[in-house]
């Protein structure tokens, strides 16, 4: 089970606001990354590919447009701009950046965490699966909860570990190249450090599977990536 909220990444270089957010989103049990500036925001987010992403426009160092495009061109994490700019052509800039939403400076606490939810809920729903339920014979993964059990008994995953995991849900039945899964569980810099996965799908079988040595779920694909089998893949005799 992963027992951590999700990760947002805050990129604002105003101090009070960066206070008033840490407190909102703290008390709501998501967890944080800051950034200052437009260079620290997109290293933050290639250290630590968030769940989603809170960006200012006028950042010391350069625009927050700048910023959405350049994540854009390896996440589809949510982006919501929270700008001093309100007029119309302001926020069609933003969206056509690649951002998903768009709160004017100042604004309540109210309509923030409302507006995080449905982002977050957004994102749930372009799985391939509109089940929030997957199960893999005894093993069941809540994605609405964030809860994995096997055999009714809850299993600790790290962040990783889940990431992983849901990464492979999200492509059910299809292999998923070792370069793709470094992208979007550890962020582009880890491109080439194929041995992270060869870690973190050792220790999801141990967690996972009957037989680690012999996954039934969690398959290879060799000098390709990674597949993860459902249960009609298994019936209908797929390789």
């Amino acid at each position: 089970m992963s027992e951590q909220g999700p990760l947002v990444l805050i990129v604002e270089d105003e101090a009070p606001l960066r206070r008033f957010l840490r407190a909102a989103l703290v008390a709501q049990n998501y967890r944080l990354v800051e950034a200052e500036t437009a260079a620290e925001g997109l290293q933050r987010a290639t250290e630590h590919n968030p769940d989603i992403v809170l960006l200012d426009l006028g950042l010391p160092d350069g625009d927050g447009l700048d910023v959405t495009s350049r994540l854009r061109e390896w996440t589809r994490v949510p982006i919501i701009v929270l700008s001093a700019r309100g007029q119309e052509r302001d926020k069609v800039q933003a969206l056509d950046a690649g951002a998903d939403d768009y709160l004017t400076k100042p604004f309540g606490t109210s309509e923030l965490l409302a507006r995080i939810r449905v982002a977050l809920r957004r994102v749930a729903e372009r799985t391939p699966t509109e089940e929030p339920i997957v199960s893999l014979g005894e093993v069941t993964v809540d994605l609405a909860r964030r809860l994995v059990t096997r055999a009714g008994k809850p299993v600790h995953l790290t962040p990783h570990e889940y990431k992983l995991l849901t990464t492979l849900l999200k492509y059910a039945g299809k292999v998923v190249t070792h370069k793709q899964l470094l992208k979007e569980v550890w962020g582009p810099q880890a491109v080439s450090q194929t041995h992270y996965l060869r870690v973190y799908m050792a220790q999801l079988r141990q967690k996972l599977e009957g037989d680690p040595a012999r996954p039934r779920y969690l398959t290879t694909e060799p000098g390709v990536g990674y597949r993860l089998r459902s249960e009609d893949d298994i019936a209908g005799g797929a390789a």
